[in-house]
């Protein structure tokens, strides 16, 4: 299996809304972004997949040794040997996959966030530098470019937090900022337990752990538009992969803010077709 049909499969087997927005690129464009995901994926999967931390931690080392190597012409992994071609076109430097392998080591160190401003620090780690580089692929041309799809790569992260609400606290991880979470007197066992403990009040449980969801779901979709509204007119046309990206990942959450109990529940999705369709959409009308 070549590198690029290695990275395609990676792509393609996540069935994540980025791999639809990518269907409607350039074919050079569209192997850069695809090899640039596959990598996120890649060590992504470090984590979430790798039950022991040590291990983990082990993996992530190597890849951080990878990256340099890389970067000093000699990649090693399907996955660097199909991004390299095109690192000099889109301007992909070393300590962009550096920052990426950084924020999935936060999820190793780090299960909990005080408060929203320690876990945007996090979400710059996992989300925005992802979506600098996506703005580079995409075909930035102006430097405010950069603003916007770090405020959108925030706003599909906090996005992805609301959906896995459920799965990331069975795994020990809330991402939801501890404060917060006192603020709508929802605990820790409650998320993982997926609901109120036995001989307490379901509908209260239910009752306050919707109000936090409807919270959280309202300012991810207030950074979308304050992403949206950042993205100078010259890039419009170039980062519609972006704006399908968001088109689908809105309606995913306000699906998800009209039953947030779900949540706990199972992983609320779309179909493929109504992701295509929502991409389509964009790519066709040029309105999410």
């Amino acid at each position: 299996m070549s590198p690029q049909d290695y990275v395609q499969q990676k792509a393609a087997a996540s069935g994540s809304s980025f791999y639809y927005a990518f269907l409607f690129l350039p074919p050079e464009r569209r192997a850069a972004i695809t090899a640039f995901y596959a990598f996120c994926r890649e060590v992504d999967d470090v984590v979430d997949e790798v039950g022991d931390p040590g291990v983990a931690q082990t993996k992530l080392h190597w890849w951080r040794q990878e990256v340099a190597q890389t970067f000093g012409g000699q990649p090693g992994h399907p996955v660097t040997q199909a991004l390299w071609p095109h690192v000099p076109a889109f301007g992909i430097e070393a300590q962009h996959l550096l920052a990426v392998i950084d924020g999935c080591q936060m999820d190793l160190d780090q299960s909990r966030y005080l408060d929203f401003a320690d876990l945007q620090r996090y979400c710059h780690q996992v989300a925005g530098i992802v979506g600098e580089v996506a703005a580079r692929i995409f075909g930035q041309s102006d430097p405010a470019t950069t603003h916007y799809a770090h405020r959108l790569g925030l706003a599909f992260q906090l996005t992805n937090i609301v959906r896995d609400v459920g799965e990331d606290a069975v795994r020990g991880r809330i991402y939801l900022p501890v404060n917060e979470l006192q603020r709508f007197d929802i605990k820790a066992h409650e998320l993982i337990k997926r609901g109120s403990s036995p001989g307490t009040d379901a509908a209260d449980f239910q009752r306050r752990f919707t109000a936090l969801m409807q919270f959280q779901c309202q300012r991810a979709l207030d950074t979308y538009d304050q992403a949206l509204a950042l993205l100078p007119p010259a890039d419009r046309r170039a980062q519609k992969p972006g704006l399908m990206m968001a088109s689908i990942y809105r309606t995913l959450l306000r699906e998800i803010a009209a039953e947030p109990l779900l949540v706990l529940t199972k992983r609320v999705s779309l179909t493929p077709l109504r992701k295509f369709w929502l991409a389509w959409k964009v790519q066709a009308l040029g309105r999410l």
